[in-house]
């Protein structure tokens, strides 16, 4: 879309993706003060392909502004391009081009679903599942927007409509794209081994049926970080590197190789592949791994570094203070500081989305803040849906700990390390700190209990 070509209608978007433009430009800087650098684009033949696409649409549009077809290839492309370097510039410049495609041709399902996946990307779940239901009824043969449904029921926490909405998405279409949402319901309702078989089938139908090398890359990433949380690090690190053999350079590939290498202490490495993809996309909770890592070996002067670039990242924009009020509410309680407006962040969010991880990240926000009773109701809010993932039963495990429930405290201590002994580089350690503490308290107190009856 030329700034240039599409008139006053795009006048806003257009300030707007300047606006975007110059705040990247700021991050690149901060990033290159840091040592970070900025590497290639994650494949550059695949985003070659996806650039030209949106080149070939433009000129379609400079033509015919009255395309209807070119602007919903155009917004098609665009989105291809956002999850190809996971910048949402472009997601707001695919929804100018899916609305002109719909006020052209108002009956085109296509450009209706895509602009639910646009809402969905930025978070904003309502006006996702909104656009998903109208584009199924425009078409209720289009598999593909009761996955975007799904998705956004998902997000907030409707786990049984999204199920109806994946199921009814794998009765139209066997494909990539319907077993892995259906592998990621499974994942959350703890069905580990389910999650792993239909990603693993996922890839197979992807690969055969010839989809974007990201979206195979995306599920290997996704496979790889399964079987991370279960703490089967050769598993993991088979489909990392078998992601970025699909899709070089993708920066979430790139980033759980990262965490597996600082699992395996070889720190060196994970530093070197969290800088690469941070210097692809500057996300936060990349540069809070990164600033642990540095933290574990000593570095503090660093650490302190890239925990700055946390918050300049979260807080950039509005887009971003929405897409990582989590991530920034989780850092903050993480490392004890701002923790009145990290809680006020965690709140937020829960009002906002009501899945099991926003209930987490208020119960983590509250034992932070000294208030272990509203925390115990939170996390087992968190728990509720069996979820094998050896953060939340830390957090439960602490927050149990801090009510003198010692039996609980054990339990999800020793259910965190069991499931995962590598969750973290710090708070692992501080899990079988405390589980040993706890143990030697039972111990210490049956020994007295037996002299008392001696």
């Amino acid at each position: 879309m030329s700034c240039s070509t599409e008139g006053i209608r795009f006048l806003r978007a257009c300030q707007a993706d300047r606006a975007m433009k110059i705040q990247r430009h700021v991050v690149a800087a901060i990033v290159t003060v840091l040592g970070l650098g900025f590497g290639p684009n994650p494949s550059f033949a695949e985003g070659a392909r996806t650039d030209n696409q949106i080149a070939y649409y433009q000129q379609l549009l400079t033509r015919n502004p009255r395309n209807s077809k070119a602007y919903y290839g155009l917004g098609d492309a665009l989105i291809r391009k956002a999850r190809e370097i996971g910048d949402p510039d472009y997601f707001n410049r695919a929804e100018e081009a899916l609305k002109r495609s719909l006020e052209i041709a108002p009956n085109n399902a296509g450009a209706m679903r895509h602009l639910a996946y646009v809402f969905y990307s930025r978070h904003e779940f309502e006006a996702a599942a909104t656009h998903a239901r109208k584009a199924i009824e425009m078409d209720a043969t289009d598999g593909d927007s009761y996955g975007i449904l799904g998705d956004a029921l998902l997000e907030v926490g409707k786990y049984d409509e999204a199920k109806a909405a994946y199921e009814k998405m794998m009765q139209l279409e066997d494909s990539l794209y319907s077993r892995s949402r259906l592998a990621g319901l499974k994942s959350l309702q703890g069905d580990t081994a389910g999650s792993i078989v239909d990603l693993e089938q996922a890839i197979a139908v992807g690969k055969e049926a010839k989809q974007p090398a990201e979206s195979i890359a995306w599920t290997e990433w996704q496979l790889g970080s399964d079987y991370f949380a279960l703490g089967k690090l050769q598993e993991a690190e088979r489909y990392y590197l078998q992601s970025l053999q699909t899709y070089p350079n993708y920066y979430r590939a790139l980033a759980g190789l990262a965490q597996l290498r600082g699992a395996q202490k070889r720190y060196d490495e994970a530093i070197d592949l969290y800088q690469k993809a941070i210097a692809i996309l500057p996300m936060p909770d990349y540069a809070a791994a990164l600033g642990d890592i540095y933290a574990k070996i000593g570095r503090q002067g660093q650490a302190k570094q890239q925990y700055e670039l946390v918050e300049y990242i979260g807080r950039l924009s509005i887009l971003n203070k929405v897409l990582y009020n989590r991530e920034l509410a989780y850092f903050y309680a993480d490392h004890d500081i701002k923790l009145k407006e990290s809680l006020e962040l965690a709140q937020r969010e829960l009002d906002y989305r009501r899945d099991i991880y926003a209930y987490d990240v208020v119960g983590w926000n509250l034992y932070k803040n000294g208030k272990a009773e509203e925390a115990r109701d939170a996390i087992e809010k968190a728990l509720s849906l069996g979820t094998r993932d050896a953060r939340l039963f830390y957090h439960a495990g602490m927050i149990y700990h801090s009510l003198h429930a010692k039996d609980k405290a054990k339990e999800y201590l020793a259910r965190a390390l069991s499931t995962n002994p590598f969750f973290h580089p710090i708070f692992a350690e501080t899990a079988a700190q405390a589980l040993k503490q706890l143990e030697r308290s039972v111990q210490q107190a049956g020994v007295e209990g037996q002299g008392q009856g001696g």
